[in-house]
């Protein structure tokens, strides 16, 4: 019985020097982590080692202890000479438990060898590696940056841990929308070339009964002669009218085939392109005494026959609405520019052209903006300026196949500036 009594004193003596123990290493551990002390012995192959942080900065330990980072220090056999309490928590062991033991034991099966290349390498110089932590959640995928620092006793190796979780989430995500806008994307082409066929279709089978509405009309006019005034003006109405539903269908179908990306770019000399332009408007300009200005311009790497719609569209538009009893004048002038912006600064050699047509005409109320450039826009009755309403939407849409801006500065009554920017040569945003 006595017997009994004294080993059950023994075991109780044993455990209050364990706990005794315990609590001295919990405060050695607590004291090392805020810098109340700058040394530290472990037990290795060859005894006891006294390891010294050369610099036992406190605030540079606490700065240390407060990252949300995991900080691990170990010597060349591996051994975890100082951890932080983020790192413990990353593993899920307390952090009394953590020093002493093998960073490796911490490392994810698959990832053994890689950390292994990773750990010499980082003994000679500063490295980065992706590896997964053991935790009890079953893994943790981890950044460790490795670099060398230089101890009393010679060199240990800092690790510092970061957390990808976040990381990786926020790549699986942009992957899977990534994935989702090419499916958008190829849906989009398909459904382009499907309103390019149907646009090439529709306007083949429309322009034919027009093409007779057309025939038959100018053959009634001209061939009767006895036709009453009213029916006379009732057949000009339908010329006049088929007229504008054939341009209507021209415009439409040229509309729908600015969807496609097979450009050919080529060299254009813009000062001799516009000089083209006024060559085919030479009756209309003579007619209305339009006194037309291109100042230098610039040479651009475009697709010729869009660029040359693109400027015939605004010209026209320009020629178009004039002033009653004011003699109309444009002047397109251009300057190069150091970035895709309305208001870049000029610069000798830069990238862009910031281009300007500028009319004297009937101006619009700028509130209208967006009108201008929408598909069917008009600000003003047919019946005083012909036209279908597509074509400065055109004018933008070939803009925008360039990787171009447009806009439109405006006062009614004074004129109008429209302002698009190119890339000189093949640009892709």
């Amino acid at each position: 019985m006595e017997t009994g009594k004294a080993s059950y004193e023994e075991l109780q003596q044993e455990i209050s020097q364990l706990r005794a123990e315990l609590e001295e290493a919990n405060d050695t551990i607590e004291a090392i982590r805020t810098g109340q002390v700058d040394a530290l012995i472990v037990q290795s192959e060859n005894g006891h080692e006294l390891y010294t942080l050369r610099s036992a900065d406190q605030t540079y330990r606490v700065f240390i202890e407060k990252m949300t980072e995991g900080a691990v220090t170990i010597n060349r056999e591996g051994t975890i000479l100082y951890s932080n309490s983020q790192f413990a928590r990353m593993v899920g062991v307390p952090l009394s438990k953590v020093i002493g033991l093998a960073f490796a034991q911490f490392i994810a099966k698959g990832y053994k060898d890689q950390f292994g290349i990773l750990q010499q390498k980082g003994w000679t110089e500063d490295c980065k590696g992706e590896v997964k932590l053991v935790n009890r959640d079953g893994g943790l995928t981890v950044q460790l940056s490795l670099t060398t620092l230089e101890l009393d006793e010679g060199f240990s190796l800092s690790i510092i841990v970061t957390d990808l979780t976040g990381e990786k989430e926020t790549q699986r995500k942009l992957k899977q929308q990534n994935d989702q806008l090419e499916k958008i994307n190829y849906a989009l082409e398909l459904s382009n070339h499907d309103l390019q066929q149907f646009a090439s279709v529709a306007s083949h089978d429309l322009q034919e009964p027009l093409r007779k509405i057309q025939m038959f009309s100018s053959l009634l006019r001209n061939k009767t002669t006895n036709l009453p005034e009213d029916a006379r003006m009732y057949l000009d109405k339908i010329i006049a009218s088929s007229e504008r539903m054939k341009q209507l269908i021209n415009d439409v179908l040229n509309y729908s085939m600015l969807s496609s990306d097979q450009l050919k770019y080529e060299q254009i000399d813009l000062q001799r392109l516009l000089q083209e332009l006024t060559e085919d408007y030479e009756l209309i300009i003579q007619e209305k005494q339009v006194k037309l200005v291109f100042e230098e311009l610039p040479a651009i790497e475009a697709n010729k026959g869009q660029i040359r719609q693109l400027f015939q569209n605004i010209i026209s538009n320009a020629i178009k609405f004039t002033r009653d009893h004011v003699q109309p004048h444009i002047v397109v002038s251009s300057r190069r520019i150091n970035a895709r912006s309305i208001d870049a600064h000029e610069q000798f050699d830069g990238p862009f052209c910031r281009i300007s047509i500028k009319d004297n005409g009937i101006g619009f109320d700028e509130k209208y903006m967006a009108n201008i450039f929408s598909l069917f826009g008009r600000l003003n009755s047919r019946d005083m300026y012909a036209g279908t309403g597509i074509g400065l939407a055109i004018a933008r849409k070939i803009v925008e196949k360039h990787n171009g801006l447009i806009t439109a500065h405006s006062i009614e009554g004074i004129g109008s500036e429209f302002i698009v920017v190119l890339p000189v040569a093949r640009y892709k945003s």
